[in-house]
């Protein structure tokens, strides 16, 4: 976070104030940046939602939230309540809604005697997004110099669609003031990626396809799709995690060092990623990417249902709850390391993980006794849980006779930094209202990020899926490991696993 950076006299309005992600992740955030001394001493929340609630109810509602969800876990009696009175509520059913809650936020600034800044976080349907967009337009809250919009993913469900809704956010608001917002560039550990890389000299220079023989990103989950079955059985693992949080790791650990640290830079980096991506063939589907679906199984040692039999889903759904692609960025620094991405529901844990295998030595002149447990020299960044860094080399064994052994050094936040981390949304809420978009997806990325996936979901769609059942509590189904297998590679275990069970992958 830039706590250098002063913050305005901010109003945040959210629609869709009632739903999960206010209760859970939204007012938690905000309230610990309250304790932080990171809000403005003019900072007020409307909170919006088509249902009758009074300011009371909702403050009662929400430190709910906060006990049970922020990280420093209850609230403290004095601080809520300094904090909660920041807290208001607006109902927007009725024609007037709009024009009503213009009024309001002109009254603010009067009482204030300040221009404030005016922060409009969508935390609605995907669908409705475009709709509110409008009608704030229609009452003159849009194109001004002090009106940001925040918008959660998904951000459209394909290309086509993607562009559709730039296009008409376009229209409204200036690219500048749209904050496409992804929650995962808001970890601390995706962050680190860029200072790892680029506030060290040791790495940078081996950083290549000179010795790197290929990086594997995985995002497990152990849970299957909870309450989100309507809304995931239309959207399946490409769309719901690929398009977003694996590219963007893929952008983090590929692209070329930035001039400056200015969020335009960096996004311009990342997007010149996605453009070098190799173009996935239609007639190469099958050997680039892997589709599968869990059944019933067992998560650590629990029964689960198959995926079909989770609410809301289609008995006959071929939707996707596993993913797999095999991706090429054809540049100079990167021509023909293949970049290895998975991702899964009802997966034996819950790990997100970018591991970078390094080649192996030229020349082997240990004794082949010395050098029967060798294994190529790994970089591990663990993005979730227990927050790390970790170098995997080799070392030789105590005792007269020469053997070698892989060896662990680590960085691991909890055990360097004695605070707690922020949570993402902490980092993202407060970048937008100081104006920092280095987070936050940009129009043209979105769509360089759609092209990438275009092929695969054209096939899928058309094409029904055969044999892609993975039982809940493996790793996917067999052809994600036939698609690393094929290369004369595996997919490596998280380290988060214990080092017994790491010894069977290389």
């Amino acid at each position: 976070m830039a706590a250098d950076v002063e913050t305005k006299p901010t109003v945040l309005v959210i629609f869709g104030a009632s739903g999960d992600l206010t209760w859970r992740k939204l007012v938690p955030a905000l309230y610990n940046l309250s304790l932080d001394g990171y809000l403005p001493d003019r900072f007020a929340l409307l909170g919006l939602g088509r249902s009758a609630m009074s300011d009371d109810a909702l403050r009662q509602h929400m430190r709910d939230g906060v006990d049970r969800f922020s990280r420093r876990g209850k609230t403290e009696v004095k601080a809520w309540a300094d904090f909660s009175l920041r807290l208001a509520y607006h109902k927007t059913d009725g024609a007037e809604a709009f024009a009503t809650l213009s009024d309001r936020l002109v009254a603010l600034d009067k009482e204030w005697s300040s221009r404030a800044l005016r922060i409009f976080y969508l935390a609605v349907p995907p669908g409705a997004s475009e709709t509110v967009a409008q009608k704030l337009d229609a009452v003159g809250l849009a194109r001004n110099d002090r009106t940001r919009i925040v918008i959660e993913k998904p951000f459209g469900r394909d290309l086509a669609s993607a562009r559709a809704l730039n296009l008409s956010l376009t229209k409204i608001f200036h690219e500048t003031q749209i904050y496409r917002i992804d929650h995962y560039l808001g970890k601390e550990t995706v962050q680190n990626i860029l200072a790892f890389r680029f506030a060290n000299i040791l790495y940078e220079p081996v950083w290549d396809r000179r010795y790197i023989d290929h990086v594997q990103i995985t995002v497990s989950e152990e849970v299957g799709v909870e309450h989100r079955g309507g809304y995931y059985d239309r959207a399946g693992a490409l769309r719901d995690m690929m398009q977003n949080h694996l590219l963007q790791l893929l952008c983090l650990t590929a692209m070329e060092p930035p001039v400056s640290f200015e969020d335009n830079e960096i996004r311009n980096k990342k997007v010149d990623v996605l453009h070098a991506i190799r173009p996935i063939a239609p007639d190469r589907i099958e050997q680039t990417a892997v589709r599968g679906q869990y059944t019933g199984g067992f998560v650590r040692d629990e029964r689960v249902q198959a995926y079909r039999q989770e609410p809301d889903v289609a008995g006959d759904s071929s939707t996707e709850t596993f993913a797999a692609l095999k991706l090429f960025v054809d540049n100079w620094r990167w021509q023909d390391v293949p970049f290895y991405l998975r991702t899964g529901k009802r997966l034996p844990a819950k790990a997100s993980e970018v591991s970078i295998q390094f080649q192996r030595v030229p020349h082997q002149s240990f004794p082949a006794m010395a050098v029967a447990a060798w294994r190529p020299n790994r970089l591990v960044i663990r993005i979730q849980p227990d927050e790390a860094i970790l170098l995997h080399f080799q070392a030789k064994r105590p005792g007269p006779p020469l053997h070698l052994s892989p060896v662990e050094m680590h960085f691991c936040y909890g055990e360097n930094f004695k605070i707690a981390i922020p949570e993402a949304y902490e980092t993202l809420l407060l970048d937008v209202m100081q104006g920092d978009a280095t987070l936050f997806m940009r129009a043209d990325q979105v769509e360089a990020a759609w092209s990438v996936l275009t092929p695969v979901l054209e096939n899928w769609e058309k094409v029904k899926p055969v044999d892609f059942y993975y039982p809940a509590g493996t790793w996917g189904p067999e052809a994600a490991e036939a698609l690393i297998v094929q290369d004369g590679r595996r997919w490596a275990l998280p380290s988060i696993l214990p080092k017994v069970e790491e010894k069977s992958s290389p």
